[in-house]
């Protein structure tokens, strides 16, 4: 499939996720599981969350190039006969939710695994299953986490109207929710969405939202995706944003924030921040800072296995051409060629 035919595929399957759920779908399982089913509990249960944080760690370090295969056989051999088995309805719809959470991972795995049309649709179809699944187990905060994985993915794509569309409904679904880093999430995602969309108003009044919701005094961390949303994570998605509005002292700042000040410890994480970090200071005229900050990130980034990364380092050796008559620039684009080899 041509790559234009697939983002218009994909943004029709990605909105189409928003009727998908079947909210009585787990009452019925109560009452319709076939006679040898087997009898699932709250063990299989946590067995699922744990399992989620065991290879979302090994993920965020090293790239979902890595263990993308173990969470689909996970999935596939373990997780799917309970989904069909005996529970109750309290169960269920806690089986559901950690369940949402496998396959949103698998998702984004699959889209950080390579930028081809394969992936790609995987990807799509993993969020979409996990919105179904969230939305069943009433959940809105993994409903909303589900939504923005498309919204996301349509900003990568470029469908600008969807990627909007999209990230207005991951807002909706997780406008109520007493969870302030997920408030933060959601609504710098529909910031980073108008961003694209060239829309400077709403980019501006979302990124303000959620810069306050990221203020705000949180509980601890729970087992969701958006749970995990730090200060630094947004810190380094504002700045992002505010380099598309063209405010690139701004963007810098956060940047920095996000690298000294929040201690990003993720490999993979901080990898892409000094990446960005060093396009940032290329855009500014700063060569020389760029060349250190690339320097850092091609240390940072050996061995990770991440389409982002790859991206990165593509279009870092593309901006150094400009430089060939530098030394330094011509070792760090030779580093990121052996890198891609």
């Amino acid at each position: 499939m041509e790559r234009r035919e697939f983002i218009l595929a994909s943004s029709g399957y990605a909105l189409s996720a928003l009727g998908l759920p079947d909210m009585d779908s787990i009452t019925r399982r109560t009452k319709t599981a076939l006679p040898g089913a087997v009898r699932v509990g709250q063990g299989e249960v946590a067995a699922v969350r744990h399992m989620v944080k065991a290879l979302g760690d090994s993920a965020s370090e090293l790239g979902g190039g890595h263990a993308r295969h173990l969470a689909v056989r996970y999935l596939t051999q373990d997780v799917a006969p309970w989904l069909e088995g005996h529970f109750t309805e309290a169960t269920g719809r806690d089986l559901f939710a950690a369940t949402s959470q496998l396959v949103h991972l698998a998702g984004w795995m699959a889209q950080d695994e390579g930028d081809t049309p394969e992936l790609r649709g995987l990807a799509q179809r993993y969020y979409a299953h996990s919105f179904r699944l969230a939305a069943e187990a009433g959940d809105p905060e993994l409903s909303a986490t589900a939504l923005r994985g498309l919204a996301v993915q349509c900003v990568d794509l470029g469908y600008r109207a969807e990627a909007v569309q999209l990230g207005e409904a991951c807002v909706e679904y997780g406008r109520h929710l007493d969870n302030p880093r997920a408030v933060a999430y959601y609504e710098a995602t529909l910031a980073n969405a108008a961003a694209q969309d060239d829309d400077r108003r709403m980019a501006t009044k979302h990124l303000a939202l959620s810069e306050t919701a990221i203020a705000r005094p949180t509980a601890a961390a729970g087992d969701s995706w958006a749970a995990h949303y730090s200060p630094g994570r947004w810190a380094h998605e504002s700045g992002m944003i505010l380099s598309r509005l063209g405010d690139l002292d701004a963007a810098e700042e956060h940047l920095h924030l996000a690298l000294d000040i929040h201690g990003l410890d993720r490999r993979r994480t901080r990898a892409i921040v000094l990446a960005d970090l060093g396009g940032v200071r290329l855009r500014q005229g700063d060569v020389d800072g760029a060349m250190a900050t690339w320097r850092d990130f091609l240390d940072c980034a050996d061995g990770i296995r991440s389409v982002k990364v790859q991206t990165a380092l593509q279009d870092m050796r593309v901006r150094l051409r400009r430089y060939d008559g530098v030394p330094e620039a011509q070792e760090l684009r030779e580093r990121a060629v052996r890198f891609a080899a």
